[in-house]
């Protein structure tokens, strides 16, 4: 399958099961006329299949050594990609970044499969409004002693996530813009 069908299949994926119209009020109080919730897609067979092709075509280049983000936004796909980069015989190790270190066990923020001292990452994130949400996912591992060479939002809803994070000087690209639902 080429990367066109490739997005233009899970763009039809996630129109179909994550995009409402409607209204409806965000975490951050604001409201909203539409909302994204990408979880009955990045669960969703298929879905898994093509957004985990798209997120390692576009990233593979860049040769990270782990890929992952803020729970939960990330988790659902770490694992898909993980194996898709395997199969490919271009391994990328997976984390996640917990909200709150748990007060037992090891108390780790950064859940991994290995030290990502020194390592290269790449932050996901499901959905990205203003960018708070991943950057906390940034400064966890950067305090880790990883280097994040991107955050990568599923569907950015263009609200100020790209002008955030160049701020910032975080790169960062997204696959799919909220436009591109709104006019569909």
């Amino acid at each position: 399958m080429n990367k066109l069908t490739t997005r233009a299949r899970a763009f039809n994926l996630i129109k179909e099961r994550s995009f409402r119209r409607g209204d409806f009020v965000l975490a951050s109080g604001k409201k909203s006329k539409f909302y994204l919730d990408m979880k009955p897609t990045m669960f969703h067979p298929e879905g898994a299949h093509l957004l985990s092709e798209l997120i390692f075509e576009r990233i593979r280049g860049l040769k990270p050594d782990y890929v992952g983000g803020l729970e939960m936004g990330a988790v659902p796909l770490v694992s898909a990609i993980n194996l898709l980069s395997q199969m490919r015989n271009q391994p990328i190790s997976g984390f996640f970044v917990r909200k709150e270190v748990k007060d037992h066990g090891t108390k780790n923020r950064v859940e991994s499969a290995g030290e990502i001292k020194g390592k290269r990452v790449v932050i996901l994130e499901d959905v990205t409004t203003s960018g708070g949400s991943a950057m906390q996912a940034v400064k966890a591992v950067q305090a880790a002693g990883a280097s994040v060479l991107l955050v990568l939002s599923i569907v950015d809803r263009e609200e100020g996530a790209a002008e955030f994070y160049a701020k910032e000087n975080v790169p960062f690209d997204c696959l799919f813009r909220v436009s591109e639902f709104m006019s569909a």
